[in-house]
């Protein structure tokens, strides 16, 4: 017997690797905001070591143009958030996990989730009891209006009907609110899902596919990127509000560093424009966090006919060599007091209206086959009227107007907003466990999954991996301006070869818009 052969045959007798340790520690996001990693020890081969990290970023929420208090306080809030987390990690996770094994990923995501479901049952009850023992506040006493002057007009019959034909728009949903410390949650399965990978010598991506099928497919096929070319939106310098991303989708049967190649060329030409149209080179140094350009409009269709005229010049097809997604972000549109969408500095329009603007826009420009947030998740007979107009030939995705994963899994519907597909994220309280349940729901009602990332994201390259071992159609990480982006573009190029040079790549041919008949219309109203 060798002494490689002796190695083996001890190292078969060895116990099963088990979790001894893990250390949580501050580190900087993309945007060089406070983050989190957690490290996971493990006892292998009678030995402890640190195998594993993760890293996990917050998202902050803010709208575009807060203001200085809000983004201080935003920032206290996210100091204070990993602090917590960092807590939770060292006193009450590390012993939870202690002495299992890292192979036991759902397992430990349920001890995991039962405990932050204990934790926010705790902070209920404080709540509640701050609630109880605070007086509450004298009951104003309202202000008489004055009564009109005699031989004053009230005012036209017209202005009388339009006031009274004019629907009010529904109240914001109570945004979920996000438990301070919770991310130590997701950081904490994704370190054992990395280590459990890493002792059993396999990539992540394999790993994840092995949790989600009892027998691997002959094939992994490649998740279809969709990149943020420009950025618009309240905090650009232009009158648009419309567009908070304008993202192209390359072709899906080509592979992903000829696309990339492609859109890099996009992207170059598309400064080239803006460069002449400025006169200035400085046009290029504004980047917004999502990794892309930042620009100024004052048009709806200026950003599309912008890059209509770029791809001409480089010989591209739009509608067949790349097709375009538009991030609405219609949340951050909403003027309330007046109860219309801004989408243009002073242009509003209602709802109804909003639904037609994007008929008339697709119309004309048939290259779009996505929408990303196009109304709030609160216009839910809007969402409807989109779905019969467009359903068949462009996707109506919900990010924002979607609930966050946890809440989706406790409601088992993810037709509300009615959509064709939605974007998960791994942030918070999601384990890697709920997005293998949640990933299935999506697949269960034909719909398409997009795992996507936060605004201000961390170094952490898993999210590549994620997506190919959950089966996610389309990823969005972003643009390729930014490093903590750029980096998970990274990851999937090497997969791509890995899988390539195994046989077992596959990719997406034909774009599939999820049929949404009348039966889930109706169990998607609220």
């Amino acid at each position: 017997m060798t002494k490689r052969d002796q190695a083996n045959y001890f190292a078969g007798l060895s116990k099963t690797p088990i979790i001894c340790g893990m250390e949580g520690r501050k580190i900087l996001d993309g945007s060089g905001h406070p983050s989190l990693e957690v490290t996971l020890l493990c006892t292998v081969k009678n030995i402890d070591k640190p195998v594993c990290s993760a890293g996990i970023s917050a998202n902050s929420g803010l709208l575009p143009l807060a203001s200085y208090d809000a983004i201080e306080a935003s920032d206290n809030e996210r100091v204070k958030s990993v602090e917590t987390a960092i807590e939770w990690i060292i006193h009450d996770l590390r012993p939870l996990i202690h002495g299992i094994s890292p192979n036991e990923q759902s397992r430990i995501d349920h001890l995991l989730s039962e405990y932050f479901k204990q934790k926010r049952e705790e902070l209920k009850e404080m709540a509640q009891v701050v609630q109880d023992v605070t007086p509450s506040p004298a009951p104003s006493i309202p202000t008489p209006t004055a009564s009109p002057k005699s031989g004053k007009k009230k005012g036209s019959g017209k202005d009388k009907r339009k006031a009274v034909m004019e629907k009010p728009v529904p109240p914001e949903e109570p945004s979920e609110p996000v438990i301070c410390g919770s991310f130590a949650i997701g950081a904490v399965s994704l370190a054992v899902a990395k280590s459990s990978a890493a002792l059993n010598n396999v990539p992540l991506y394999l790993h994840v596919a092995t949790l989600r099928n009892v027998q691997l497919p002959a094939q992994l096929v490649m998740p279809t990127p969709l990149i943020s070319l420009l950025s618009y939106g309240k905090s650009s310098p232009g009158k648009l509000n419309l567009m908070k991303e304008v993202i192209v989708i390359p072709k899906q049967s080509h592979a992903l560093q000829e696309n990339l190649d492609m859109i890099l060329s996009l992207q170059n030409q598309i400064m080239k424009q803006l460069c002449n149209v400025s006169k200035a080179a400085s046009v290029i140094k504004n980047i917004s966090p999502l990794g892309c350009l930042v620009s100024g409009c004052d048009r709806i269709d200026q950003p599309l006919h912008l890059i209509v005229e770029a791809c001409e010049h480089l010989g591209l097809e739009l509608g067949t060599d790349i097709h375009i997604a538009l991030n609405c972000a219609a949340h951050e549109l909403m003027d309330y007091n007046k109860g219309k969408y801004e989408v243009i500095s002073g242009t509003f329009k209602t709802p109804d209206e909003m639904v037609d603007m994007y008929l008339d826009l697709i119309n004309q420009y048939p290259s779009v086959i996505a929408l990303l947030d196009p109304l709030r998740k609160e216009d839910a007979a809007q969402w409807q009227s989109l779905a019969n107009a467009l359903a068949s030939k462009c996707y109506l995705i919900s990010d924002v107007a979607s609930k966050p994963v946890s809440r989706l899994l406790d409601s088992r519907n993810v037709n509300i907003p009615l959509s064709s597909g939605t974007v998960i994220k791994h942030t918070n309280e999601t384990t890697v466990s709920d997005l293998l349940d949640i990933c299935n729901i999506i697949a269960e009602e034909k719909r398409v999954a997009i795992l996507g990332c936060l605004d201000e994201e961390s170094m952490d390259e898993s999210l590549a991996d994620l997506a190919i071992g959950l089966g996610a159609r389309f990823i969005k990480l972003g643009g390729l301006l930014r490093g903590e982006k750029t980096t998970k573009y990274n990851r999937l190029l090497a997969i791509e070869d890995k899988l390539r040079r195994d046989g077992t790549l596959g990719y997406h041919q034909d774009y599939e818009f999820p049929a949404l008949s009348n039966e889930m219309q109706i169990s998607a109203s609220p």
